[in-house]
């Protein structure tokens, strides 16, 4: 808020607008609202990789630690159980989400389109990209892990049942579901896909971040790659 402010040419403190919104009732209680988290490791098990991030997950180089995961949303009535499944891709540098897959099934197919939207976009840099993701069992398929090496990209995986190693995505898909999902009730998968695809183009070309000094993830991507090209 306090950057958003700025942006409007109003100088204030992050202090007093933390009090202002407090006294005020503005605050948002929802960021601390856990649920289910779908789990992709259930299933056959297959080649697993190390974890080369390690949480180290600071970079100042656009492409350079991504990461992604599988995440479940639901719509309809009460107990119709119906459901749709997101894979986005993150940067770590500028939190830009480059590319995602919508879907009814979280199939191996599902995934790796957007992995391939990423390499198809991913310009001429000098140093080789890492995704990063849990131990899903789409992610151990020989088509992921081989199209990873074909392509000179680094995986790495978190270790079992730690999804603290895969803390951004998380925060991602709490954030999306604090702000889209939770509050609303969508009946129809048309309707839920449709926001989810709204809110993402929100989330990288208006939603500004205090990480990013200020600026939006697309802001910041186009300045991270002018310094480093």
């Amino acid at each position: 808020m306090t950057d958003e402010l700025h942006r409007r040419g109003i100088k204030v403190n992050h202090k007093q607008v933390n009090r202002l919104m407090r006294e005020h009732g503005l605050l948002s209680r929802m960021y601390n609202r856990q649920t289910r988290k779908y789990d992709s490791s259930i299933g056959p098990q297959g080649k697993k990789t190390k974890n080369r991030l390690h949480r180290h997950f600071k970079t100042d180089r656009p492409y350079q630690k991504m990461v992604t995961d599988v995440s479940e949303f639901r719509y309809g009535n009460m107990g119709q159980n119906e459901r749709v499944y997101l894979s986005p891709i993150k940067d770590l540098c500028t939190d830009e989400i480059v590319s995602f897959n919508i879907s009814e099934h979280p199939t191996t197919d599902f995934v790796m389109k957007p992995l391939t939207e990423l390499i198809k976009q991913r310009p001429a840099l000098n140093y080789r990209m890492t995704v990063h993701s849990d131990q899903g069992i789409q992610y151990q398929t020989s088509i992921w892990c081989h199209t990873l090496k074909k392509h000179h990209i680094f995986q790495s995986m978190s270790r079992r049942a730690t999804c603290l190693d895969n803390a951004p995505m998380e925060s991602f898909f709490h954030t999306m579901k604090v702000e889209l999902y939770y509050e609303q009730h969508y009946k129809t998968k048309r309707e839920l896909i449709k926001a989810m695809k709204e809110w993402i183009s929100y989330y990288n070309q208006e939603r500004i971040k205090h990480k990013l000094k200020g600026k939006t993830p697309i802001e910041y991507r186009n300045l991270a790659l002018g310094k480093v090209a």
